[in-house]
């Protein structure tokens, strides 16, 4: 297993140079599709939680230049990383840095008008207590954006038993580690027990296939197929699969980037108000 991302949840992806450059390519590749209808006034006051190496960081202040963010994660690593691409992919931009927990803001009540939360709550062990706690800092009447993820999403062409064994394999470790990589299909009930309102969830779904080479690499290949590729060795080490039936499974996933394969994955991408 890998390094905590957070108190009750560990980051199954880990902390090296090759999911950094993963991260980055995941979020240019679905930057229209995840967060072209994500915009905040000049002016505002956005927090966004677990930044992490800032992947997501660079489209929010391309998106809302004029919006005053706030970014925190609980890696030190991570932000210096991430004050390293804002500064190589938006010279000039400002983005205040906290290294901080989730479950223990250092922030006033009502300190912020938006939250921003991006592949963070697969990793937590009790999501609807972190989206609960946020509400202290989000002003009444603010909004708070959660994407979220769905490993359950994907199928593809050709289908392969072996392939999703090697998906069940990352579903499973991340359980373990106390995270849900299906976490995306709960994006409404979480947000609802939390006590938001105004809840608004629907589907972003990645469709790739040989006629979308941008999203076939961006995608399938830097991202997905990266992703699980990054478990193999605590796969092996705990016993959830043997090693030709691992191989078998992603070779047969880098098929699905070839000539005549196909690939759909579903992100799920919830709004919703911080009652006044």
């Amino acid at each position: 297993m890998n390094t905590d991302i957070l108190p009750g949840g560990r980051y199954v992806h880990g902390y090296s140079e090759r999911e950094t450059r993963r991260l980055g390519d995941q979020a240019d590749t679905l930057a229209a599709l995840l967060h072209s209808d994500t915009a905040y006034p000049d002016g505002s006051r956005v927090l966004e939680v677990g930044c992490g190496v800032g992947a997501q960081t660079v489209h929010l202040v391309a998106h809302s230049p004029g919006a005053h963010i706030v970014a925190i994660d609980v890696s030190e690593e991570s932000l210096e990383r991430a004050r390293a691409r804002l500064a190589a992919e938006r010279p000039g931009a400002r983005v205040e840095w906290h290294r901080a927990d989730l479950f223990d803001l250092p922030f006033p009540d009502a300190a912020f008008d938006h939250v921003f939360v991006c592949f963070v709550l697969e990793h937590l062990r009790d999501p609807a207590l972190a989206l609960a706690g946020l509400r202290r800092v989000l002003a009444p009447g603010g909004t708070i954006t959660v994407i979220e993820g769905d490993h359950g999403s994907a199928f593809f062409h050709p289908d392969s038993r072996y392939a999703q064994a090697t998906i069940e394999c990352l579903v499973r470790l991340q359980a373990a580690a106390g995270g849900d990589a299906l976490v995306g299909r709960r994006l409404q009930p979480l947000l609802s027990e939390a006590g938001y309102t105004e809840i608004v969830v629907g589907p972003r779904t990645v469709y790739a296939d040989r006629t979308r080479p941008a999203l076939v690499e961006g995608f399938i290949r830097s991202t997905f197929i990266a992703m699980v590729e990054a478990v193999r060795d605590d796969a092996l080490a705990t016993g959830l699969i043997t090693a030709p039936d691992w191989d078998r499974g992603i070779a047969d996933l880098r098929r699905t980037a070839d000539p005549g394969g196909t690939f759909h994955y579903t992100f799920f991408k919830g709004v919703a108000v911080n009652p006044r």
